[in-house]
């Protein structure tokens, strides 16, 4: 989420404003996988991701509205993470993304060992 942002060019511009960066998405798709997920089951799930970080993605997540924080008030404290509803509609929107980077995988890894030099 851009701070202060008020207008979008198009709806892909909004789209990559919630979902935009490294973390968000995998984020994501670990809510949609398992469900409901504690602190630590999702910073488990984000593999390589920092506590600060998840921390961070989290809370812009919650704040445009795709995932739900509830808090229960207990000792020790927990803390749960889910869907929204907007969440889930966004993770069947980034589905065929998803598909698309499993059926081109391999090209993508071969693409980045052997960059091509020089125009197009």
């Amino acid at each position: 989420m851009a701070k202060g942002k008020v207008s979008y060019s198009c709806g892909l511009d909004a789209a990559v404003d919630v979902v935009g960066g490294k973390w968000k998405p995998l984020i994501l798709w670990a809510l949609h996988e398992a469900g409901t997920r504690r602190f630590g089951e999702l910073r488990r799930d984000v593999s390589g991701v920092s506590e600060k970080m998840l921390i961070q993605q989290l809370r812009e997540l919650e704040a445009d509205g795709i995932v739900h924080r509830e808090v229960y008030r207990e000792v020790p404290p927990r803390v749960e993470y889910s869907l929204t509803g907007l969440g889930q509609s966004l993770n069947t929107a980034l589905l065929p993304l998803g598909q698309w980077g499993d059926d081109f995988m391999s090209q993508i890894l071969r693409n980045k060992e052997h960059p091509r030099t020089g125009p197009a």
